[in-house]
């Protein structure tokens, strides 16, 4: 009988929908939610738990747990949680407030650290808001760098030999980002060839591993019409196709640059009809993520490639304006949740 992956998930924001999906999730699919626990607060689960009672049903219970393994004894249609010291009860509702940002960190830092000295397989963590990280003084824009950070200091090496991308997929389409949280105008001077290289590695060593073959990769241009020769730019000439070059030398699937605005379509699969490519190399992050974003936030799943851990995060924020109201959808978490497990088990 295969080990059932213990998989720590963060409460994220606790002003935010996070708590919620995650009470929705254990309660709507026991099954898959096997071998999680929740890194947080126990109030503030409990709160959540609370927002999904409904008159004549028994209350969704929350156990508290003293370690990891703990999660595996606890029964189905039961939260367990792992309380972190310091961190705040509930919070107000859709605010932004350091305390929740100070809270979402930490709790992000504690599931790293446990998986990287291999005490659980792996995380998925809750949504948390970027405005709350930055007034609680926390030097990293989201969680892609906080856990690159935490990786990079774990190995005792500097950020820049710990790189990271980030892929959002779905079941139509996979994306990876040649850069992520930064300005437009950063993320033009950001699509070097050693940048994009370095995105078609990762991807290519991530995506080889769970698929068990060399996946077919797509570059997308930075500019209209991949930069039409040259015509509407020459990052296509001068910095994306030298990579291009550089990594089929090392045995690489590749296509590209292609035209942006058809790339995706190209590579979007549907029912009966698989994809030219398995995934798209995107120059920056609204390039690459409003095509999968589009097709629908509910099955979507962040993963953060590069990592010597596993990390998933449902595809969505932290939806302030419903937060409280018990309506959120779980779906992406509990989406995420099994792209974890089969990661682990790749």
């Amino acid at each position: 009988m295969s080990r059932t992956p213990l998989l720590a998930i963060t409460q994220g924001d606790p002003a935010g929908i996070g708590p919620e999906i995650i009470a929705k999730a254990f309660r709507d699919a026991p099954e898959r939610m096997q071998g999680c626990f929740v890194v947080g607060d126990v109030a503030t689960l409990r709160r959540a738990a609370q927002l999904l009672q409904r008159p004549g049903r028994c209350a969704l219970p929350v156990a508290v747990i003293a370690a990891a393994q703990d999660a595996l004894q606890v029964p189905p249609r039961c939260v367990p949680v792992l309380p972190l010291p310091g961190l705040p009860g509930p919070l107000p509702f859709g605010q932004v407030q350091a305390e929740a940002g100070r809270a979402a960190a930490a709790c992000v830092q504690w599931a790293a650290r446990a998986a990287l000295r291999g005490q659980i397989d792996g995380l998925v963590t809750a949504p948390l808001h970027k405005e709350a990280l930055h007034l609680a003084g926390v030097d990293f824009p989201g969680h892609t760098e906080l856990l690159q950070a935490e990786a990079a200091g774990h190995a005792g090496v500097p950020l820049a030999q710990m790189p990271v991308r980030m892929m959002l997929a779905n079941e139509s389409l996979r994306t990876v980002l040649v850069s992520i949280h930064v300005s437009l105008r950063d993320a033009i001077e950001a699509v070097t060839s050693a940048n994009v290289l370095e995105t078609l590695r990762i991807t290519h060593a991530a995506l080889f591993r769970s698929l068990g073959r060399a996946p077919r990769i797509a570059v997308a241009g930075l500019n209209p019409h991949a930069g039409e020769a040259g015509h509407m730019g020459r990052e296509e000439i001068e910095q994306i196709a030298p990579a291009i070059a550089a990594a089929r030398a090392l045995g690489m699937d590749l296509t590209g640059p292609e035209a942006p605005d058809t790339v995706f379509m190209r590579a979007r699969s549907a029912p009966g009809k698989a994809g030219e490519f398995d995934v798209v190399v995107a120059m920056y992050h609204d390039q690459g993520l409003i095509p999968v974003k589009y097709l629908g936030l509910e099955q979507g799943v962040n993963v953060t490639l590069g990592l010597p851990l596993v990390r998933t995060s449902p595809d969505h924020g932290t939806a302030f304006n419903i937060a409280g109201q018990g309506v959120a959808d779980a779906a992406s978490l509990i989406e995420a949740v099994q792209v974890a497990k089969r990661l682990v088990t790749a």
